[in-house]
């Protein structure tokens, strides 16, 4: 055992920030497709924009996705290599 706990840290708040089902389907749905538009989610997932962009928001905050604009549209794609590791495990 080990009672460094800090080293622990960053995995625990990126197991909180995947926690919901809503964001664990994102995220494995970004890794599978590389990167979607708010639009695009809302139709997979059969949610309000809102409640989409919600969550993302909180992805986001954790530093699990990251947002590129083009045009209008913001694509999100999954910057986080822990996170890549954890749903290859999960999935």
């Amino acid at each position: 055992m080990d009672n460094n706990y800090k080293s622990y840290e960053e995995i625990s708040e990126i197991l909180k920030a995947i926690s919901h089902p809503v964001r664990l389907c994102i995220v494995a749905g970004l890794l599978d497709k590389g990167k979607c538009n708010v639009n695009y989610m809302k139709e997979c997932l059969d949610l309000p924009q809102s409640t989409v962009s919600q969550h993302l928001q909180k992805l986001k905050s954790a530093g699990i996705i990251s947002g590129e604009r083009n045009g209008l549209e913001i694509y999100y794609s999954v910057k986080d290599e822990t996170v890549k590791k954890i749903i290859e495990v999960l999935f």
